[in-house]
């Protein structure tokens, strides 16, 4: 027979489930976050970043895949320089209708 603990009210007492705020949306896809947010720092904190964006770690593996640390601080936050490579572009047109919380296996870099 369970015990009913007096300290913490009956079970029938528990608070409805709240919903959930709004997904924010990727820095570099624009598709809502999943369960798992990323904070990226768009310029790195070896070269001084502070700020930081909410992304997918897909998303964030391909920045680094793709970019040295000198690139990603010479574009900081501006989204549109990163996405006129040709191979962040691809991988946006490619990942835009996949589930928000979809991953595979990082890629190599390619140096």
């Amino acid at each position: 027979m369970a015990r009913k603990h007096r300290k913490h009210g009956s079970w029938e007492d528990t608070p409805e489930e709240e919903e959930a705020p709004p997904p924010v949306p990727c820095w570099l896809c624009g598709r809502p976050t999943g369960k798992t947010i990323v904070w990226h720092h768009p310029v790195p904190k070896s070269r001084g970043g502070r700020d930081v964006v909410p992304m997918h770690a897909i998303c964030q593996n391909t920045l680094t895949t793709n970019f040295t640390n000198s690139e990603l601080q010479r574009h900081g936050m501006d989204v549109e320089g990163l996405l006129a490579h040709p191979n962040v572009r691809k991988f946006v047109d490619w990942v835009a209708n996949k589930d928000p919380d979809f991953t595979v296996a990082p890629a190599k870099k390619q140096r």
